[in-house]
């Protein structure tokens, strides 16, 4: 690497995540025992062990389907039909997979799933760097800092596989439709990437790729000239998509279950009515102070709280537990910058930002859809301080984005390269 800052900050990220990794573990192990020490890591292990013990027999088991595992091998009886979500066998296997170069070590086994969530996170900070290198240390912090997103992905859980291949998804799809760098290593990974997010958490890519595709399309419209042409094709294209969105939802509306689109009101209701099953023994249960029915309508009226609570919530006073006072210090400064962003740009330019920067109208939409399916069916702090971490960098970097586009702040980036 020749780019001082890319050098910096690459090395910096990889001693966080170590340092992460160590704390992930003594988190789980000693202070809150949840799925990555009860289901993911004990069933990998004993998946290796049996492996190693006759693998011949037990092969296949790193190969098969999570419906077709035999669930008289589970170690834990409590885990049983854990299996027949293929995500959780998916990261069980991972686990099975890293214990044969780690001896096994929950320890060194975190540190292999903190290391695949930094390889996706590094191609996500240079997606945005390669656009915006004078904003190297606000993407920097937003990305490769955020505390939640550094915590949460470093250790046996999905949230490393999720935000891994988001960045990977990301950034090959930038190679081939943006740098012209169409290759079979980019198409690979971008199909690869994005199979892996359908099996872990469909509703991330669901979210995603729609504002995705329609940055993409907006930033290969700018370089025709002729404005008539642009915008026939512009509406040819955005067409061509939605319809293909909804005819590829309709083909896959069996594996989507809850998240196709004639469901999605039903798993709102779904979710939500599990979260108050269990509230009375959740320390962090939580309301949106919004009585939902099940209908579009009152979805609507839910919208602005479900917001709040994906990027603003929990408050300080909410937090009970260590692992949601770290969230809650990331939300106050959250609520802080966007009262600033608002203040500094003034409605009408922060509305007007959005519909004119094509990577402004992708960060920041994608960000608030995904933070209304998020913050609707997930009413419980511990769960949604890991379950909004795919759009918080984004949400994040619109509002960077919005602060320089103000007219001031081009004039001082201006200067300063000028000096």
């Amino acid at each position: 690497m020749t780019d001082p800052f890319l050098k910096k900050y690459q090395r910096q990220g990889f001693w966080i995540r170590v340092f992460s990794a160590v704390a992930f573990t003594v988190f789980f192990v000693y202070l809150t025992p949840g799925d990555s020490t009860s289901l993911y890591y004990p069933e990998g292990y004993h998946m290796y062990s049996l492996i190693l013990n006759n693998p011949v027999k037990y092969i296949h088991l790193l190969f098969t389907a999570g419906a077709n595992y035999d669930e008289n091998l589970l170690m834990v009886p409590d885990n049983i039909n854990s299996f027949k979500i293929e995500s959780n066998f998916l990261i069980a296997r991972l686990v099975a997979f890293f214990c044969f170069f780690t001896f096994g070590k929950y320890l060194l086994i975190n540190l292999c799933f903190s290391m695949i969530a930094y390889s996706g996170v590094w191609r996500l900070y240079k997606f945005f760097y390669e656009h915006y290198p004078h904003l190297h240390k606000g993407l920097a912090i937003t990305i490769i800092y955020l505390p939640s997103l550094v915590f949460w992905c470093s250790g046996v859980l999905k949230d490393p596989v999720c935000i891994c291949m988001l960045g990977w998804l990301t950034y090959s799809l930038y190679c081939i439709f943006e740098k012209r760098r169409v290759s079979f290593k980019n198409i690979f990974i971008a199909v690869i990437a994005a199979y892996t997010l359908y099996i872990v958490k469909v509703y991330i890519i669901i979210c995603y790729l729609p504002f995705f595709i329609l940055y993409l399309v907006l930033v290969n419209l700018k370089l025709l000239k002729n404005t008539i042409l642009k915008w026939s094709i512009g509406v040819l294209i955005l067409s061509a998509v939605v319809v293909g969105i909804f005819v590829l939802a309709d083909t896959l509306k069996d594996q989507l279950g809850f998240f196709a689109l004639d469901k999605i009101v039903e798993s709102v209701k779904t979710q939500q009515t599990n979260f108050i099953n269990m509230a009375e023994g959740a320390e962090s249960s939580f309301s949106l102070g919004v009585e939902y029915d099940g209908s579009p309508g009152s979805l609507l009226k839910m919208t602005p709280a479900a917001i709040v609570a994906t990027f603003f919530r929990p408050f300080l006073w909410e937090s009970k537990k260590i692992s949601t006072l770290m969230s809650s210090a990331e939300s106050l400064a959250l609520i802080l910058l966007t009262i600033y962003v608002l203040i500094k740009a003034g409605p009408y330019r922060f509305i007007k930002t959005l519909f004119t920067d094509p990577m402004i109208s992708f960060c920041f939409f994608y960000s608030v859809v995904f933070a209304i399916f998020v913050g609707a069916t997930t009413l419980n702090f511990g769960t949604l301080v890991r379950y909004k971490i795919p759009c918080l960098p984004f949400y994040i970097i619109a509002l960077l984005l919005i602060l320089d586009a103000l007219p001031s702040k081009k004039k001082e980036i201006k200067n300063s390269l000028e000096m």
